[in-house]
């Protein structure tokens, strides 16, 4: 145990840090990586690898991901935004170059592949991207005068359309919403709340005329018809597990859902451990965001408020679309469950966000006091 007496980077890490935080997404991690053990040695086998393939690149991945988060845990905020913009840099121009030599997975340029690590830009680009957009937005807000929400709109058009031309339609669609709930926070005058909205009804519409595989997708959910194969095997086990679940290793469906390890490792945690298990996953995550927003709520400074908000936002909308997919409730997206899912770019890119989340949440008294001084005179908060 640290001693608070202590002074040093590692004893002001320990008492500043937001525990509830840090055990939240070591509780996801730790809950990822014992499923994983139910998920993936069928999809393992069936690729003619061996069972316990998909489990040890899981294991291997839980290293890394929990020195990134742990290490930007240590950032100040002005070091998080210099962080993120160099990240979204090169996420950017990662993103331009997958469109021209990426790897072809399912008709989508999304991967990058350097031996046998699979790399998606777009997964790093999203956290750093929300906190650029925080740090336009609260800037736009302390000095009117700079035009950081015109910035904001114009990166997050550059962004859109890459995700677009990959095309990655369940990715645009989870940027877009948090974009547009940092905006709202943000004093969004109400002619831009009806000019967005209606462009993003409009690309809906013109995303289902031009992209077939996002016609097909949406026609199957509506209709039923065509290969629903997947969605229905997932709404069978999730069945089939009831309220307490057959039992570690006694799911039989989850052993045909092709991507059991990965957008449906949810339904496998239903089929095994039941509904009640999954009820305390969706428990987790709601603990998480509720817990985000509620700092954002008390937090003075602009940056820190937006940006807070913004990377929960962006981890519970994409764990309700994960499971709405699970649940029949949704469109099939291919979108992981965060830190749950198999999946190396997306369980690193999402300890790049809880790192965030943990750096921009910890306690610093000397902060918090000028913050209530500049507050109590009328003075804008600056972002460090």
């Amino acid at each position: 145990m640290v001693s608070r007496a202590e002074r040093g980077p590692v004893a002001d890490w320990f008492w500043t840090i937001d525990r509830f935080f840090l055990a939240t997404f070591i509780l996801l991690m730790g809950i990822g990586f014992m499923l994983s053990f139910a998920a993936s040695p069928a999809v393992a086998e069936r690729l003619g690898l061996d069972s316990f393939h998909f489990v040890k690149r899981q294991a291997a991945f839980l290293i890394p991901s929990l020195v990134v988060m742990i290490g930007l845990s240590f950032l100040t905020p002005r070091q998080v935004r210099r962080t993120a913009i160099v990240i979204l840099a090169a996420s950017i121009a990662m993103m331009i170059l997958a469109l021209f030599f990426g790897v072809e997975i399912k008709g989508s340029r999304r991967w990058f592949s350097i031996g046998p690590i699979g790399i998606q830009p777009s997964e790093f680009m999203k956290p750093a991207f929300v906190i650029v957009c925080a740090w336009l937005f609260s800037e736009h807000a302390r000095q009117p005068e700079i035009p950081g929400n015109l910035f904001a709109i114009l990166l997050y058009g550059i962004v859109a359309t890459l995700l677009i031309a990959q095309p990655d339609l369940g990715q645009t669609i989870l940027t877009t919403a948090v974009w547009g709930g940092m905006f709202f926070m943000a004093g969004m005058p109400w002619l831009w709340i009806v000019v967005l909205g209606g462009s993003a009804v409009g690309g809906l519409v013109v995303a289902y005329t031009l992209l077939p595989h996002v016609a097909g997708r949406i026609d199957r959910f509506m209709t039923g018809e065509g290969d629903t194969f997947q969605v229905d095997t997932a709404r069978e086990a999730i069945i089939r597990g009831d309220w307490l679940g057959q039992g570690p290793g006694e799911g039989i469906i989850k052993r045909i859902i092709p991507d059991s390890h990965t957008d449906f490792i949810f339904s496998v945690a239903a089929e095994e451990f039941g509904i009640v298990f999954c009820m305390v996953i969706v428990a987790i995550f709601s603990f998480l965001v509720m817990r985000g927003l509620s700092h954002a709520f008390r937090e003075r400074n602009d940056f820190n408020r937006f940006a807070v908000a913004g990377l929960v936002l962006q981890i519970g909308i994409q764990s309700i679309i994960n499971v709405g997919v699970n649940l029949e409730l949704l469109p099939a997206k291919g979108m992981t469950l965060p830190l749950i899912s198999y999946g190396g770019s997306s369980m690193i890119a999402i300890c790049v966000t809880a790192g965030f989340i943990l750096a921009l949440t910890r306690h610093r008294p000397e902060k918090r006091a000028l913050e209530r001084s500049l507050f109590r005179t009328g003075a804008p908060v600056a972002a460090e």
